[in-house]
């Protein structure tokens, strides 16, 4: 049984990956560019310098997508290309390259979907106090106005943010990734709540330009939550542990902390007793405003965690047995990672799905016969798009996929070391190489999925 017959195939990536050319036609330095220079920060010292050099090669990247049979493509844009300054004077340069690129992928029959903000925030803003002051609110109003202003006519699906819990949990609160602060709890919320305003001026901004005819989401992160049995106990300690703020995660990382907002135009009641003394005053008019219609909840999902309910049906979680199976980043390979999470988001807010990543590290190299063998990675996909099938089958409406990444790259704080490419780069000579994963993909797609599900 293949997927649904207007299911959207795709490989995503994120600017600062994999365009390289930091310094190159106007774009100033981001969050990102100088978190890197910090010494220590990244694996091996590396940087986004040149990483796969997609700025100059964009047009060769597009042919392979277009070999891979790729009918969609997510990308995003670099804020310091388009305004190197925060706000202000727009860079014709960066849109130039950007309106090249939609081109160059529509005439290869390739959708673009376009995420605005993928973690690499303008220095000068961080240094005005960046997601912790509200006037970066009316900056990303006006960084959006501009890319819809040269790009809008064309490109029709829009995701507004990427992975708020990580620009924010990894970045300001464990300082693990750009800028690498580690802040104070109210601090946090403040910033959680400027995005998710930001969020919905961007939308308003969106809507002006495309009416319905705009696809719009937003991309958040979790780990799925998956019930150790079929039981009716156990489906509800998961669904209950995906969004209720308990002992299995930090308030950061409970998806409704976003998603209630979103969707249902409100904080989590457990989740606002802990919250509301560090949210901004008058946060209460902003709630209309968050909640916006959008089309998708948009999703990156990689790994799960089973767990089961106690007696009480709190969820508990199950010990991983020893040597269950780790991707090469030691992420846990769980088969029914993309079946619960999109369910319970659907069920939930009644709203459309879309993976926006999903994928995995590996250990590959060029074989001496010039081939990337990666068995490994056609195993976990099938896996996982198996069990994503499973939650269309349960009664979720799912409506792409997105595999991360379409090519090695920058994989930010782990540097050049972890490879989740569907084709490999050597990053010294720049080659790309098309690995059996994608063109074992490029089968899954032709399909329609039917490959996975027999």
């Amino acid at each position: 049984m293949a997927f649904p017959p207007d299911f959207t195939w795709g490989a995503a990536t994120a600017a600062y990956q994999i365009e390289g050319a930091w310094d190159e036609d106007g774009r100033k330095p981001s969050i990102w560019d100088v978190f890197s220079a910090e010494p220590g920060k990244i694996w091996n010292g590396d940087t986004g310098k040149t990483a796969c050099d997609h700025y100059h090669r964009f047009r060769e990247d597009v042919a392979l997508m277009k070999e891979l049979g790729l009918p969609a493509y997510r990308f995003s844009i670099a804020w310091p290309r388009i305004l190197p300054d925060g706000r202000g004077k727009i860079n014709q340069k960066g849109l130039d390259f950007y309106s090249s690129l939609v081109d160059e992928l529509l005439s290869a029959g390739i959708e673009p979907w376009v995420t605005l903000y993928h973690w690499d925030l303008p220095q000068v803003l961080q240094e005005q106090g960046g997601w912790l002051n509200p006037a970066i609110i009316d900056a990303f109003v006006e960084y959006t106005q501009a890319v819809v202003g040269a790009l809008g006519d064309r490109v029709k699906h829009w995701m507004t943010f990427n992975e708020p819990q990580c620009f924010i949990g990894l970045s300001l609160q464990q300082g693990v990734q750009a800028p690498g602060l580690k802040l104070p709890a109210s601090s946090i919320t403040k910033a959680v709540h400027h995005v998710l305003v930001a969020h919905g001026k961007a939308v308003d901004v969106l809507r002006a330009r495309g009416g319905s005819d705009y696809c719009i989401g937003i991309v958040p992160t979790t780990q799925t939550m998956i019930p150790a049995t079929e039981s009716p106990q156990d489906i509800e300690a998961a669904r209950r542990a995906t969004f209720c703020h308990t002992s299995v995660r930090p308030i950061i990382w409970t998806l409704s902390l976003f998603t209630d907002p979103l969707f249902l135009g409100t904080y989590p009641s457990d989740i606002l007793e802990v919250i509301e003394k560090d949210l901004p005053q008058g946060w209460e008019k902003d709630m209309s405003l968050i909640n916006r219609k959008i089309d998708f909840c948009g999703i990156n999902l990689y790994s799960g965690k089973r767990l089961h309910a106690d007696a009480q049906g709190n969820p508990v979680m199950n010990p991983v047995p020893a040597g269950f199976p780790q991707t090469a980043i030691k992420w846990f390979v769980e088969d029914e990672t993309l079946r619960w999470c999109p369910r319970f988001i659907h069920e939930r807010y009644k709203i459309p799905v879309v993976i926006a990543e999903n994928g995995l590290s590996m250990t590959d190299w060029v074989h001496l016969d010039g081939k990337v063998h990666d068995p490994q990675r056609i195993d976990y996909t099938h896996r996982y798009l198996r069990g994503l099938h499973k939650a269309i089958e349960d009664g979720a409406e799912i409506k792409g996929y997105f595999h991360w990444s379409l090519m090695d790259n920058f994989e930010w704080s782990e540097g050049y070391k972890e490879r989740f490419g569907l084709v490999y780069v050597d990053f010294a000579t720049q080659k790309r190489t098309i690995k059996d994963s994608g063109y074992w993909y490029k089968e899954v797609i032709q399909s329609n999925g039917s490959l996975i599900t027999g």
